[in-house]
């Protein structure tokens, strides 16, 4: 009787054992797939965090960042102050301008005379969000969009500014935030970069972009942005060379891979990896980067959506169409750089052509993504380095006038990915010249974008020459008000 009991009790633990088993090999199977790294070696970092793996979900699995370079005038977009209007020409009262640091552009100013909008604001949406009539088709989408009015930044000058944006850090040699995310999240497609920047340029007076904005910075170099450029070659250097094809190339990086394997051998140097599945990357992306980039198969209606524009290479239009389809081939995070936007002077005419270059592509980058049902796990980003003063800088006139930096307050906007929808943020004062309430630092909207897709952004750290660098550096906190 004893011995039967035995035998039931280990039939039992048996079978519940190979149960068990098999769930848990059918789990890790499902996870190699999913993740097709997590198994691999030397995963985890001395911080005990596995890059490629989120901290925990995910809202978003990919960013779209539709940077407009030269800092937008919020007081002519978003930020309607009718007050301005009424004290056109006043000084601006030395309460509310405070101790601000200036630019040398107007610090020498003899006066500061108040200059309220141009143009006309409307309410629109459930949301009742104020749009300047110079963004007809944003003003469709606000009920898709959380407008942020309280963005802040210490960077008085578009370079640093820029950067800080991007990096984390006015100085540079950072790496930027598609960089961390690259470096984090691991690659969703392996046939295109993590990582891509699209580069367009309006009509207005165009501040510099440089490819440091898209460094990989103390990462590993596989991490770094890859630009796409409007020519024949979006890519530079990926065709073969003349007389080598494809069966050659696939020779020549299979013996470069094994020479560099005895390098690494020898020396341990991660960056020689890194460069291996650089070349890997290079000849998956021959095939994968021109069906990307073939405009010609898209439909009557996306096209009129868009706009004719979007037809023409190297236009935000097109860089919108095709940062959705990029987007939608798993690419991490989608860059933008749309240039044009500093209206120091002449502001009327120049903010207003510039607003047509990139009102109808913007809405329509949202519209596609919502129709398509990927605006839910795809964050779309829109917004400058900073803001513009309240006061002209040089001479007001009746129908000309300019705005200098500001970076005390501005406005951007983001939709999708688990933010919430028809919301506005943040307060600025009747002046447009403070933030009043729920003010936003550069580095709590960096927190709160890696937050969206599953990091956080204390622990996404990456240890140089001693020290543990993130993306946030030692601040930085989760706008959770604004998460859906």
């Amino acid at each position: 009787m004893e011995k039967e009991i035995l035998e039931h009790g280990f039939n039992f633990n048996r079978r519940r054992f190979l149960s068990r088993l098999s769930l848990g090999l059918g789990s890790a199977a499902l996870g190699s797939l999913m993740i097709p790294d997590l198994f691999g070696k030397n995963n985890a970092d001395e911080e005990g965090l596995t890059p490629g793996i989120p901290h925990f979900a995910p809202k978003a699995k990919r960013v779209i960042y539709l940077f407009q370079n030269g800092a937008p005038s919020q007081q002519e977009l978003f930020d309607y102050k009718p007050k301005l209007r009424e004290l056109l020409g006043q000084e601006i009262p030395p309460s509310v301008r405070g101790t601000q640091r200036l630019t040398g552009m107007t610090a020498n100013q003899a006066s500061f005379p108040l200059v309220g909008s141009f143009v006309d604001f409307k309410q629109y949406g459930q949301s009742r969000a104020w749009v300047s009539d110079l963004f007809p088709h944003t003003a469709k989408i606000v009920d898709d969009l959380c407008i942020i009015k309280s963005m802040y930044t210490e960077a008085i000058n578009h370079d640093p500014a820029l950067t800080f944006l991007q990096t984390g850090s006015q100085q540079g040699n950072r790496p930027s935030m598609g960089s961390w995310l690259s470096y984090g999240l691991g690659n969703e497609n392996k046939n295109l970069p993590n990582f891509t920047v699209l580069l367009s340029r309006g009509i207005g007076n165009g501040q510099g972009v440089y490819s440091k904005l898209w460094s990989n910075g103390f990462l590993d170099s596989i991490h770094q942005g890859v630009q796409f450029s409007k020519g024949e070659d979006p890519v530079l250097y990926l065709r073969d060379p003349e007389g080598m094809d494809r069966h050659a190339r696939r020779d020549m990086l299979d013996n470069l891979a094994e020479l560099n394997d005895l390098a690494y051998q020898e020396f341990g140097d991660p960056e020689i990896t890194a460069k291996v599945k650089q070349y890997e990357m290079a000849y998956r992306m021959q095939t994968a980067v021109p069906e990307v980039m073939d405009l010609s198969k898209e439909p009557d209606d996306i096209i009129k959506l868009y706009g004719p524009d979007c037809l023409v290479p190297g236009t935000f239009a097109a860089n919108c169409l095709l940062a959705r389809k990029l987007s939608e081939n798993g690419v991490r995070f989608v860059q933008l750089y749309h240039q044009g936007w500093d209206q120091h002077g002449n502001l009327p005419f120049e903010i207003a052509r510039q607003a047509k270059d990139v009102d109808q592509a913007s809405a329509a980058l949202v519209t596609d993504l919502k129709q398509r049902g990927l605006l839910d796990e795809t964050l779309v980003i829109w917004g400058g380095e900073f803001g513009r003063t309240s006061y002209t800088q040089g001479k007001l006139t009746a129908d000309n006038y300019g705005r200098d930096h500001h970076p005390r307050c501005f406005t951007i906007w983001m939709a999708g990915g688990g933010i919430k929808p028809g919301m506005v943020y943040g307060e600025t004062d009747e002046l447009g010249y403070n933030i009043a309430q729920n003010p936003v630092h550069v580095h709590d909207f960096q927190a709160t974008v890696l937050h969206q897709l599953g990091l956080n952004h204390e622990k996404l750290i990456f240890k140089h020459l001693g020290r543990r660098y993130r993306l946030t550096d030692v601040s930085g906190k989760v706008v959770r008000d604004i998460l859906a």
